[in-house]
């Protein structure tokens, strides 16, 4: 058996686990049309226009960026097995140092240097796990708390005293180019008649491809990027390897400290870019507090998604997509999506009942009927319950899915060489 034969059992896990179903390419867009069928079937139901509107995908994609990019860098740390809560304080030092790059020596340094914030980042964490063996979660909460008292400081240094700037935000930074598909900004009138799925699909294909800022293509673009290299090079093989069995990987040849460092520096990176993005594309400024616990939020999205590209960028549409309905018409439009909601919920019962899984069948039909409960009482959702909704969203999502994950083998476990 070859070498990268083995470093794939490695990696996979016990040969006789059984193989669960992933989300391939074909499932992935069955369960695109499949929301959007059901979100113009909730459009022509209740008359809540922000559904699937231009400005609704368009704060959509903005509010998922970040939460995915953060997603990605822990799906790479993780695979490495390091688990990465520094995420938050990584994506704080992206949003520093774009905004500071920027300011320095143009958007495009900006990114550049936010992406090297964020590794540098990364660096560190894995200095501290792996080099000196201190304990994941430690280290991670260290990095959350250091990040913002850097960025506090080198505020201080350079804008203190700036006429609209200090230690807790810069002046307004140059943004980054934004781009537009050619003719699909003319779909707007086809919008405008609110005829079923029609219209609905040229509201989303709007959002999608009109004034994009070319970070959220540079983000949407290492997905399938990251699942190419991690899945079909020698060197996301290797990644991987030591995430599951780094002493197997060891045994092989492979240098497991090495690639565990790749793995962190690059979660770190891609941290970064996510705080870039909120710097200079959310806003066109940094403040203090800017990320908002996305680092946290990316983690769910990357567990939701089973530790794979795929269901991470799905899990991060479904955080991203809540979080921007507070923005537009909140009450009205989770009101509306009460319906799409408990349908969903009460459909898995049914289907976690055929599989004979009791807890999960009564847990998604106690919250489906909750749901028509819900929508039925009242006119009006409160507006805490809708700014509660990203996080009530992550935990029913989670919660439910919690008996189909599996993570890395060796996630989070110490490793020395030879042991």
């Amino acid at each position: 058996m070859s070498t990268d034969a083995m470093l794939s059992t490695a990696a996979s896990g016990t040969p006789e686990t059984p193989k669960r179903r992933r989300l391939s390419t074909p499932r992935i867009l069955l369960i695109i049309a499949g929301v959007l069928v059901g979100l113009s079937l909730v459009h022509l139901l209740t008359g809540a226009d922000d559904v699937t509107s231009q400005g609704a995908i368009q704060a959509a994609l903005q509010a998922a960026i970040p939460l995915g990019l953060a997603g990605l860098g822990g799906l790479w740390s993780e695979r490495a097995g390091v688990v990465n809560i520094g995420l938050e304080g990584q994506m704080i030092l992206g949003t520093w140092f774009g905004a500071w790059g920027s300011l320095q020596y143009g958007p495009w340094a900006g990114l550049a240097l936010g992406i090297l914030g964020g590794a540098i980042g990364g660096l560190i964490h894995a200095l501290a796990t792996v080099t000196f063996g201190v304990d994941h979660i430690i280290s991670g909460v260290a990095m959350t708390i250091l990040a913002p008292g850097i960025a506090r400081y080198l505020s201080f240094l350079a804008w203190n005293g700036t006429p609209g700037a200090g230690p807790t935000q810069s002046p307004t930074v140059k943004p980054l180019p934004r781009v537009s598909v050619p003719g699909v900004d003319s779909l707007a009138s086809l919008e405008r008649h609110h005829w079923f799925l029609v219209s609905d699909v040229a509201g989303v294909l709007r959002g999608l491809l009109v004034d994009v800022s070319v970070v959220t293509i540079l983000a949407v673009l290492l997905i399938p990027l990251t699942w190419l290299v991690l899945w079909r090079t020698s060197f996301g093989l290797r990644v991987r390897s030591v995430g599951e069995d780094p002493q197997a990987a060891e045994s092989l040849g492979i240098n497991v400290y090495k690639y565990k460092y790749y793995g962190v520096i690059i979660s770190g990176a891609m941290a970064g870019l996510g705080g870039v993005f909120l710097s200079t594309v959310s806003s066109v400024i940094y403040r203090e507090g800017q990320t908002g616990g996305r680092g946290y939020i990316g983690l769910a999205a990357m567990i939701f998604g089973n530790w794979r590209p795929g269901g991470l960028a799905l899990g991060a549409s479904l955080f991203g997509y809540t979080d921007a309905l507070q923005l537009r018409r909140g009450s009205e439009s989770v009101h509306a999506l009460l319906i799409l909601v408990g349908a969903l919920l009460l459909a898995l019962a049914v289907w976690e009942t055929i599989r004979r899984n009791r807890v999960v069948a009564i847990a998604s039909a106690v919250l489906g009927v909750l749901s028509y409960v819900i929508f039925f009482a009242v006119d009006k959702i409160p507006t805490a319950l809708v700014q509660a909704a990203p996080y009530i969203t992550v935990l029913v999502v989670l919660a439910l899915a919690a008996q189909r994950l599996r993570m890395p083998a060796a996630d989070g476990k110490p490793y020395r060489r030879g042991g």
